[in-house]
């Protein structure tokens, strides 16, 4: 049996004279304490009411645990009867950093309770919205788990567990374009993932695409890579577009060792081995039969360039220009079928 513990303290409201004190319908508890909410649909408008709307800047994750707290009913709970979250956000800390977490919890207890709804189907059961560090650390150390139960909708989940990570600003890009992709993956509308991750349009476009271009066990083998931003994981993935590096980034993360790196120096690792393909792309110096190296013919990809210098052969690239559409008309009689 869950032991309730309250937190409720009585309030200059509480305490007014009965016609002095606000309705109760007034008496608005929001679940993450965020304010100034964006302009939404009517339906992510009924969500917002029940989350005390969504703010243009997250506060800080113990300002958002903080309101969680005032007012509501803490218990202690089974860890054993708590999922986790239906959409992952966070990547597998390391033994050592899931160590020193639950080392933390055990001198100092949990100080900070979680929040967790009764878990749709299964009314034995609980789902956590936030909090999965200290869940797993609870679990471990076979104590009970200070939480919060409040029923959420799975838009309501995500929009708690993405505003709770987003004000500790302690999830990684790469996780939380991986987080952006999977809520879209699941059908969740985009007016959702950017009330979860507090983030524009532009943003959000940019995190999925992102997340999707790159293969999800290279992900994976990388890991949150916590040193680098969106521009690095952008030329990453820029990268992945050339000729086989998908396949050799695959060959990468599968050289013995790999995993015993650090994650960030896995994501260098991969990043050397594919621009050192790159470099080593097909590239050579057309020679005429005079001996003058009149053009350079380089391929990328599917991209193949040809250079013309005209300190060497001057005029001689404006001249294969007159003659581009002669050179195409003759390749098409050779291959009718391209």
């Amino acid at each position: 049996m869950a032991r309730k513990i309250s937190f409720d303290l009585p309030t200059a409201a509480d305490q007014a004279p009965p016609e002095t004190a606000p309705p109760p319908a007034n008496r608005v508890r929001p679940l993450l304490g965020l304010e100034r909410p964006i302009k939404q649909s009517s339906a992510l408008g009924a969500i917002s009411q029940s989350l005390g709307g969504i703010s243009e800047k997250v506060k800080r994750a113990e300002e958002i645990e903080q309101k969680l707290i005032e007012g509501q009913v803490i218990v202690e709970l089974d860890p054993a009867l708590i999922d986790n979250s239906f959409v992952p956000d966070r990547m597998e800390a390391t033994d050592e950093q899931n160590a020193a977490f639950r080392e933390m919890i055990r001198q100092n207890g949990q100080n900070v309770p979680i929040l967790v709804r009764p878990k749709p189907g299964d009314s034995e059961r609980y789902e956590v919205a936030f909090g999965h560090r200290r869940l797993r650390a609870a679990r471990e150390l076979e104590i009970k788990v200070r939480a919060v139960v409040r029923p959420l909708t799975d838009e309501q989940l995500v929009i708690a567990q993405g505003q709770e990570n987003s004000g500790r600003t302690d999830l990684t890009f790469i996780e939380r374009a991986r987080f952006a992709a999977r809520l879209e993956d699941r059908k969740f509308s985009r007016e959702i993932i950017m009330a979860s991750l507090n983030v524009d349009k532009a943003a959000l476009s940019r995190l999925i695409s992102i997340a999707t271009r790159v293969p999800s066990d290279v992900i994976d083998a990388v890991g949150p890579a916590p040193t680098f931003g969106r521009v690095r994981w952008q030329e990453l993935s820029d990268l992945l577009e050339l000729e086989n590096n998908r396949a050799r980034a695959i060959e990468i993360v599968k050289v013995p060792g790999f995993h015993e790196l650090d994650t960030d120096k896995r994501f260098e690792t991969l990043m050397a081995g594919l621009r050192e393909k790159t470099s080593r792309a097909r590239a050579e110096t057309w020679a005429a039969k005079d001996g003058t190296h009149a053009a350079k013919v380089s391929r990328s990809g599917k991209k193949l360039t040809l250079t013309f210098d005209d300190r060497v052969a001057p005029k001689f690239g404006d001249f294969v220009r007159t003659k581009l559409q002669s050179l195409y008309d003759e390749f098409k009689a050779d291959n009718p079928s391209d």
